[in-house]
């Protein structure tokens, strides 16, 4: 049910979508990390342009997984104090843009998610959905791909870590698996690292579940990973494992220790 206050809409005014007080669209942790991780998360924040209103939703569904990755922005901020490694969250919720979407995919700007209809977003325009593209999508990103380059520059070798979380029932059908490795080609990091998350005790582990990673859609771990020729993976974590604190630090402790052993046993890029 929508909220009897619901206010919305689809279009901005004076050509911006953030106002001058509205914080950009990433946040930046550990600048001065030594570690050869970089760690993202697409779908951390759920905030939304107050020139958008809230897009015709009640304040349940802007908690919900439509609207970000429940634990996921916690666990890569903490995963990254723990691996001494630079860290690059998004503010904004997933249904302002997608920034894990190609800007042409069909869900870039979602008008529904799951069952539920995200009334501003109907009708859209080529120049709102520009200006939602030049104010969220393109600064995060831009972020990504400097840090990206002046790793690069310095020498630096870098494996990145893209940090996500997926619902325990999508669709009324549950979901057997605690994670989920994904990763297109570039296999060497993700596959130790799928081993290893597979030898923990009680752990169901998928690969490429609950979502294959896919290039005409996937976005992050095409642009800054597979492109550059990066070890990568992309990480889901199950959202009830990680929804509390205690979850989310067994997950950090976990990952903080099995992340470098997957690197330590990764792999030579694949041929082209």
């Amino acid at each position: 049910m929508l909220k009897t206050s619901t206010s919305w809409s689809s279009e901005t005014s004076g050509g911006r979508l953030l106002a001058s007080d509205e914080p950009v669209s990433f946040e930046i942790q550990g600048h001065d990390g030594q570690s050869r991780f970089l760690i993202t998360c697409d779908h951390a924040g759920h905030l939304l342009p107050r020139s958008l209103g809230d897009l015709g939703l009640s304040d349940a569904d802007l908690d919900r997984h439509i609207a970000w990755d429940i634990g996921a922005g916690v666990v890569a901020r903490q995963l990254g104090a723990a691996l001494d490694a630079m860290v690059i969250t998004q503010r904004y919720s997933r249904l302002v843009i997608d920034c894990n979407r190609q800007l042409d995919a069909v869900d870039s700007i979602a008008t529904t998610s799951e069952r539920t209809e995200i009334p501003g977003n109907r009708g859209i325009g080529p120049a709102a959905a520009a200006l939602r593209a030049q104010e969220i999508f393109h600064p995060y990103h831009d972020q990504i791909a400097r840090a990206l380059d002046r790793r690069e520059a310095a020498g630096i070798s870098t494996i990145l870590i893209a940090v996500h979380s997926f619902t325990p029932r999508y669709l009324d059908v549950a979901r057997q698996w605690h994670a989920g490795v994904l990763y297109i080609r570039d296999g060497r990091h993700a596959e130790p690292l799928l081993r290893l998350l597979r030898a923990e005790p009680g752990l169901v582990i998928g690969c490429n579940e609950p979502y294959r990673a896919d290039p005409l859609t996937d976005y992050s771990i095409v642009e800054h990973a597979e492109r550059r020729g990066l070890p990568y993976v992309e990480l889901e974590i199950r959202q009830d494992l990680i929804a509390e604190p205690a979850g989310q630090a067994e997950w950090v402790a976990r990952l903080a220790r099995l992340l470098p052993l997957a690197a330590a046993s990764a792999a030579t890029p694949p041929s082209s």
